[in-house]
């Protein structure tokens, strides 16, 4: 009601939520990830995602109520919802599995995120 600094932030974060959630129900949030690496691949069971990583035994990760987890090939992951905030939480949870390292860039990723690559032992060499 006021025009304290505190007031004038919450009605700017106000108007955010309101307009995430309207967004989220009319058009929705999607979050695609990529897997990169060989013998690494995702496939969708039921409601869970099952995930080859690497790792002696296969990673796999529920659908969590109003996310749904769609795999069009067995190296893309989208996942869908109308909360701004938990599709991106739950990205984040997916791509914690296999983050992508700097050497190979072997992981999962963002589609739209790029690996800041390192030179590995042979670079330093002359």
């Amino acid at each position: 009601p006021s025009e304290d600094k505190l007031h004038r932030s919450l009605h700017g974060l106000t108007r955010t939520l309101l307009h995430n959630m309207v967004v989220g129900v009319t058009d929705g949030y999607a979050k695609e990830l990529d897997v990169n690496g060989v013998g690494y691949r995702v496939a969708k069971e039921g409601s869970n995602l099952v995930m080859n990583l690497g790792y002696s035994h296969q990673v796999i990760v529920s659908e969590v109520e109003g996310i749904t987890i769609e795999v069009p090939s067995p190296n893309k992951i989208i996942i869908r919802g109308c909360d701004k905030e938990a599709v991106g939480q739950f990205a984040a949870e997916v791509r914690e599995k296999r983050p992508p390292e700097p050497y190979k860039g072997k992981g999962i990723k963002y589609t739209n995120e790029t690996i800041r690559r390192k030179v590995g032992k042979t670079g330093a060499k002359k």
